[in-house]
């Protein structure tokens, strides 16, 4: 199912027969929406956005996108509301046009919200991806995913090694995750571990930036990525875009490289937006070769053949470390996971319970049992989820629940499948072993190949 053309609604009806500016609400989850309010309306006389919504992500809502962000058209800010109440606002604030703003959802979801704002009258369209893509000084290679939980972190930073292999100094950039107090996020530079509490960072903040920091990447991020590409370019020599779940990249890429799952053969087509990232992508890496079943990656490369023909194909495995691998065998484990892959992501599990059960685990412990406050609500969200703990940690209330839960399971060790290092923020009351993974190019390694040819004399 194509993306739908946003655009053509903010060039052709932008205003009513009585000149008054077009009410706008964009949907949003905390990130994506705020990227297409700068870049569509922060300086757009013609249209007045007057709410952001949002969902996903617990404790965004009930804040505003202040003064700082929104412009001299928005001089007290932008509401930011439940989206619960979509169509209470719609009819309170008489809006024209709704645009959905976020990602990782099927493409049913995004049409039933059309249904839900075509009934009281306004228009309706996802985001328009090029329409929103910032063109830069410097070249740029994005790497995005058709789903969250790919292996895309691990591999945007072997794209890092390769071209710092090549002479070149990238400046990365990480999809936004401003949940926190948006007039200190504008602008955020990370490189060392101490950047991280300095910014305040939840457990899904620190599961993208730390392991970059861990290898000598700098990597940036925030809420205004105009002014994060300047500071960027400033000590780089090429943009290294880290996409978020399957969104579409924020700058207008040079190379853009979609990493696939074979584990979930036909996603690359069912979500938004990453069949965007799949039918545009000058590379498709299919990761997990060592775990996907043959019939799932020929599924995978037939689709590649029918919507994307020119694309180069790279074959990927994702290797799969423990650090004491005897602390676990015969042992009753509990496995903690990255949170965003096994959550909104859909994946019952990670690394780190197939790290366990690689290692003779004797059982991996269901948590439900002991799941307590939050961690609960979680649980409820996503009933998929049996075997393992999601990392949530995006307030302190949850960060509390999450480490009471870790307490109340009953087990011998702890395996920590999620990229940050949990202890250094949390007390584990348990022997505890971290799980690790990277990317590893199969056959010939056609791209690092393709990146040394293309890009080695960008810095000379």
């Amino acid at each position: 199912m194509p993306l739908p053309d946003a655009a053509r609604w903010a060039a052709s009806d932008t205003e009513d027969e009585m000149g008054e500016r077009k009410r706008v609400v964009i949907m949003g989850a905390g990130g994506r929406d705020f990227h297409v309010f700068n870049t569509l309306y922060r300086d757009d006389p013609q249209t007045e956005v007057v709410a952001i919504t949002a969902t996903q992500i617990p404790g965004i809502d009930d804040r505003m996108y202040p003064p700082e962000l929104s412009g001299p058209l928005y001089p007290d800010g932008v509401p930011i509301v439940p989206e619960e109440g979509l169509e209470a606002l719609i009819r309170e604030k008489r809006v024209d046009h709704v645009v959905f703003a976020y990602s990782d959802v099927p493409y049913a979801y995004v049409e039933k919200q059309r249904a839900r704002v075509e009934a009281t009258g306004a228009s309706f369209a996802p985001f328009d991806p090029a329409a929103t893509m910032i063109e830069g000084k410097k070249p740029c290679v994005a790497i995005c995913a058709v789903r969250t939980g790919c292996g895309k972190s691990a591999l945007t930073r072997y794209v890092a090694k390769l071209l710092k292999g090549a002479g070149l100094q990238p400046g990365a950039i990480r999809h936004p995750m401003p949940y926190g107090d948006l007039s200190k996020q504008i602008v955020q530079r990370f490189a060392t571990v101490e950047d991280l509490a300095k910014h305040e960072c939840t457990i899904e903040e620190m599961e993208e930036y730390e392991p970059h920091i861990e290898v000598g990447n700098v990597i940036f991020a925030g809420a205004d990525y105009g002014k994060i590409l300047d500071e960027a370019e400033k000590e780089s020599d090429i943009i290294l875009w880290d996409g978020g779940n399957n969104d579409t990249p924020f700058y207008k890429p040079d190379l853009l490289i979609t990493i696939v799952d074979p584990l979930r053969p036909g996603h690359e087509l069912e979500y938004f937006p990453g069949r965007w990232n799949f039918e545009h992508a000058d590379v498709i890496v299919i990761n997990k070769y060592g775990e996907a079943k043959e019939e799932d990656i020929a599924r995978v490369r037939a689709n590649i053949e029918k919507h994307n023909p020119t694309a180069v194909v790279v074959e990927g495995l994702s290797p799969i470390g423990l650090a004491d691998p005897d602390a676990v065998k015969g042992k009753r484990v509990l496995v903690i996971e990255d949170g965003p892959t096994t959550t909104h992501g859909g994946m019952a599990y990670g690394a780190g319970y197939l790290a366990a059960q690689r290692a003779g685990a004797a059982e991996i412990v269901d948590p439900r049992p002991y799941v307590t406050g939050e961690i609960a609500d979680a649980f409820r969200a996503y009933p998929h989820l049996e075997n393992v703990l999601p990392a949530l940690g995006y307030g302190e209330q949850q960060l509390a629940d999450l480490q009471a839960t870790i307490e109340k399971v009953d087990c011998d060790v702890v395996v920590i499948g999620t990229p940050i290092d949990l202890s250094r923020i949390l007390t584990i009351d348990k022997p505890w072993v971290r799980a690790t993974y990277d990317f590893a190019e199969r056959g010939d390694a056609p791209l690092a190949t393709l990146l040394t040819e293309r890009f080695t004399k960008v810095g000379s």
